[in-house]
């Protein structure tokens, strides 16, 4: 029997974008149905996707199941309801953690289940898996506290929040953990002519992104020099299991910040076409609909 294929869109082709297309090429049963981009790039980028359709309008695309939104965060709350009111379902990376997070899942289920599709949010590594690893943390030990470290790396989320800062030509964000759950952030900035280091040194440690981190500022000549898409994480647990303490769990993860984002984004569509119409977190799913395969085998293999 011939294996049917769903069909992907790709919004946005930037690093994570173009991992997503990658591992959609790798899944057996998806169909990339192309990438769609801001109009002023579409011309650009057509020459580096060569086979591949790239348009501006999701519409040309024909027949689309999942799009996979690979866009900057503060982007998403626009961008989604445009396709869920299509009846299409989507999947993004929204790294904003907190209130933020479920005001946006609350505002994207009404939708989805208005026109009868899945949107599932959150869908990257931190938030996204790290978020089922606590979940699981927490089944083992009810009580206790959880410290999740990321890095040294590259952060993607606050990195594009300061290219996006008027003034600001290039610029890297790099997390570097102090422990028990408490960072800083390095960030490197390449300035235009005219622009001043303390204002928009001010302007980074205002961000909600930056606010509640000892955060540096320091500009440099060339950005590019300085650019690792490396990162990690380590979440630790000390909690309490029934009525025994000092049970410790650690998990480590060491990344290429893209690839990893862009395989759990393509993960997560899968999964959402096995849900009821609705927004979903990811340790709201179970974790067999995110993989591909046979259902009987995969328990096989993982119980």
């Amino acid at each position: 029997m011939e294996l049917k294929q769903f069909s992907v869109a790709v919004v946005g082709y930037g690093n994570v974008g173009q991992c997503v297309v990658e591992a959609i090429q790798q899944s057996a049963d998806m169909r990339l149905a192309g990438i769609v981009e801001v109009p002023q790039l579409v011309e650009t980028l057509k020459q580096n996707v060569k086979a591949i359709p790239l348009v501006a309008d999701p519409l040309d695309l024909g027949e689309i199941d999942v799009a996979i939104l690979a866009v900057n965060s503060l982007a998403v709350p626009k961008i989604a309801p445009t396709y869920l009111k299509r009846g299409i379902n989507t999947v993004d990376p929204y790294d904003i953690h907190g209130d933020s997070a479920l005001k946006l899942k609350k505002h994207l289920d009404k939708l989805a289940k208005e026109y009868g599709c899945v949107s599932i949010i959150a869908a990257g590594w931190d938030p996204g898996t790290d978020s089922i690893i606590r979940t699981i943390f927490e089944i083992i030990t009810p009580e206790g506290i959880t410290n999740v470290n990321f890095g040294p790396g590259m952060s993607m989320g606050h990195t594009v929040v300061v290219k996006g800062i008027k003034g600001v030509k290039d610029a890297i964000s790099i997390t570097v953990p102090l422990g028990m759950g408490i960072h800083k952030r390095m960030v490197y900035v390449e300035l235009y002519d005219g622009y001043d280091l303390e204002n928009i040194s001010r302007t980074i440690k205002d961000n909600q992104y930056f606010i509640n981190d000892e955060t540096h500022v320091f500009s440099v000549k060339n950005v590019k020099e300085l650019i690792d898409m490396g990162h990690g994480v380590r979440i630790e647990r000390k909690g309490v299991a029934g009525k025994t303490h000092n049970q410790r769990l650690e998990f480590n993860m060491s990344i290429t910040n893209p690839a990893a984002t862009g395989q759990v984004l393509v993960s997560a569509a899968r999964a959402s076409l096995k849900q009821r119409p609705g927004c979903y977190s990811l340790p709201e799913i179970p974790p067999l609909d995110f993989i591909y395969g046979d259902r009987e085998q995969l328990l096989h293999r993982l119980i």
